[in-house]
């Protein structure tokens, strides 16, 4: 169990006692508990620590109203919860939820109570053994699986398969290439998807052939059909609406070709220099060449591509190399070192302020790095001085209150007087600016209070 302050602290947090909502929406200046308790989910497994017993069915409940808490919070539970969740139909979810809810595993290095428990466990327990099984010997996992992959359910199939996204490797190839044939569309996708993460697989050498017929400097040539070999390697043929079937082909044999294959092809280039080429822009196909080059990036882990992808982080997003879309360049931001994707975002932030930051703000590991909390804090400082109200920023200053550096407090604290409003600003702004900023602060000092209570005595 967690020390005996921290054991409190939980209690706190699984009640939820934020402070009182004042008229009108507005959160007042107390910490919001129920943001905290992911981060002291997270700290307590670091410690290894099981839930006190008394507060077992309130962190069931709280895991039943949040997915995103589930896998720590029945961690956390252990065995309790599992048992619980046995006697209450409202945590069946804890059985199926994941390794959190397995209980006690065999060692994996016990063949017979291995084979036992794969055959007779719970979905869960099934799934935290195939991933112990996993971390333990990489090539054992697929073989665990072949023993029963026809008899299981699609969804199982599917939630196996992820299983093998750690440790992937080319040791899973004759394995994944099977499962090719599998009955269900998704289960194929998803197999395809991840053979395609390995560039030297036998698909993504199909798919290098493929894309390469249809990309080259001089130009682009969409596939005039998806015939049964495309279908196999997991090409859905059929578009979502909207969708040109030939540009749909097209991006998923892009997205799958193992990003080497390009170099060669346009003589000797590297990524930066491939984005920069017009390639197919009068034939209008450069968005979607760029579009399935980002994908690849993100599957294939590929930094280089993902720098040239993203461009300058001061450049204006609509005109970046790859493409506009904050979701899709969060995503590209991830296969980037931590340190590089917060320099990153922070020279966005610099360039164009937090109005679009907030997706890429959400990939950077906490807590932020210091140049990262300095561009957010001056973002906000920033806009505080432009007059406007905080709840337009509400996001950011959320996530601030989540992944600032709790030693920023003492910097912040300058910001948390209310000052008298400037003459353009909206009623009352420079008050309620003050506010958030003291809620800001006073969260940090929790947050730092709330991990030393987790530190072992």
């Amino acid at each position: 169990a967690p020390p005996e302050a921290a054991g409190r602290r939980l209690a706190q947090l699984l009640a939820g006692r934020s402070g009182p909502v004042n008229g009108g929406g507005r959160r007042g200046s107390a910490p919001d508990l129920t943001e905290l308790l992911p981060q002291w989910l997270a700290a307590a497994a670091r410690h290894g620590y099981r839930s006190p017993a008394a507060l077992v069915p309130a962190l069931l409940d709280a895991a039943r109203a949040r997915t995103d808490l589930r896998p720590q919070a029945l961690a956390l539970a252990g065995t309790r919860g599992l048992w619980l969740a046995r006697m209450n139909p409202d945590w069946r979810f804890a059985l199926r939820g994941g390794s959190g809810g397995a209980g006690e595993l065999p060692a994996v290095t016990d063949r017979a109570a291995v084979e036992r428990l794969w055959q007779e466990g719970l979905f869960a327990e099934r799934v935290a053994l195939l991933g112990a099984v996993r971390a333990h010997e990489a090539a054992a996992a697929p073989r665990l699986l072949t023993t029963t992959w026809a008899t299981e359910r699609a969804e199982d199939r599917l939630m196996f398969l992820d299983s093998l996204r750690v440790g992937l490797s080319g040791d899973d190839e004759p394995f994944l290439e099977a499962a090719l044939g599998d009955r269900s569309r998704n289960v194929r996708s998803t197999v395809a998807e991840l053979l395609s993460a390995l560039p030297t697989s036998a698909l993504a050498g199909r798919m290098a052939e493929r894309a390469l017929a249809c990309v080259g400097p001089e130009g682009v040539t969409p596939p005039a059909e998806c015939d049964a070999g495309m279908l196999r390697d997991g090409v859905v043929k059929r578009p979502p609406a909207g969708r040109g079937e030939r540009a749909w082909w097209l991006g998923q044999l892009v997205e799958a070709a193992p990003l080497s294959c390009w170099r060669e092809r346009f003589g000797g280039l590297g990524p930066a220099e491939i984005v920069a080429l017009p390639v197919a822009v009068g034939d209008g196909w450069t968005e979607e060449l760029h579009a399935a080059w980002c994908r690849a990036a993100v599957r294939q882990r590929d930094a280089p591509w993902s720098r040239a992808l993203l461009g300058p982080a001061s450049a204006p997003p609509a005109a970046g190399p790859g493409t506009a879309s904050l979701a899709e360049r969060a995503k590209l931001l991830e296969t980037l070192p931590h340190a590089e994707r917060a320099e990153w975002v922070a020279e966005f932030i610099r360039a164009h302020g937090l109005s679009e930051a907030f997706q890429l703000l959400g990939v950077c590991v906490v807590p932020w790095a210091g140049a990262l909390g300095r561009a957010v804090v001056d973002a906000l400082d920033t806009a505080r001085d432009a007059g406007s109200y905080p709840w337009s920023f509400s996001g950011v200053m959320g996530l601030a209150e989540r992944c600032l550096d709790p030693a920023e407090a003492s910097r912040l604290e300058a910001l948390t007087t209310a000052a008298e409003d400037l003459p353009d600003a909206a009623p009352g702004a420079a008050a309620y600016w003050a506010e958030a900023f003291q809620r800001l602060v006073s969260t940090l000092r929790l947050r730092a209070t709330m991990l030393a209570e987790l530190t072992p005595a």
